[in-house]
């Protein structure tokens, strides 16, 4: 059922409407909490679970230029810029010319990254599958797939 049109909603009942409704803040919401348990899984680690998802992304084997790896990750330049510095300065990505282009640059996984990024994604597996309990009765690819779909808008 469709939330109800603004001028149907009295001040007052605002913040409960917005409360029970947005979806805008129940992803806010799930994504802090979510974040958190896989941020705290990650620590001992030294990475965040963006830096995991970045590692994870440029595992693929074709490195990514900078443009590519914002587009795949739904973020802009400059944010995917300040992520891959602490990255770069442990060791665990590095930014290479282009084969073809020395003016492209492109961001590839160290080998210290790709050994950073095996024991990590045991820690993913496990944390991922307690979130995906926690879901109860909802079906975890029919949450990625609408959560894809919102994000391809």
């Amino acid at each position: 059922m469709p939330a109800a049109a603004s001028s149907d909603v009295r001040p007052a009942d605002l913040a409960h409407t917005v409360g029970e409704t947005c979806l805008c803040l129940a992803v806010q919401r799930a994504s802090r909490i979510v974040g958190r348990s896989f941020d705290e899984a990650f620590r001992p680690l030294g990475l965040t679970n963006w830096q995991f998802s970045l590692l994870a992304t440029l595992s693929r084997s074709e490195p990514f230029t900078v443009t590519r790896l914002a587009e795949a990750m739904g973020m802009d330049r400059t944010t995917i810029t300040s992520n891959l510095k602490p990255l770069v300065r442990r060791g665990l990505a590095a930014v290479v010319a282009d084969g073809s282009d020395r003016r492209v640059r492109r961001i590839a996984l160290t080998s210290s990254g790709q050994e950073l990024l095996a024991e990590a994604s045991e820690v993913w597996r496990q944390v991922n599958a307690e979130v995906e309990a926690r879901l109860g009765e909802v079906d975890p690819i029919t949450l990625r797939t609408a959560l894809g779909e919102l994000a391809k808008s």
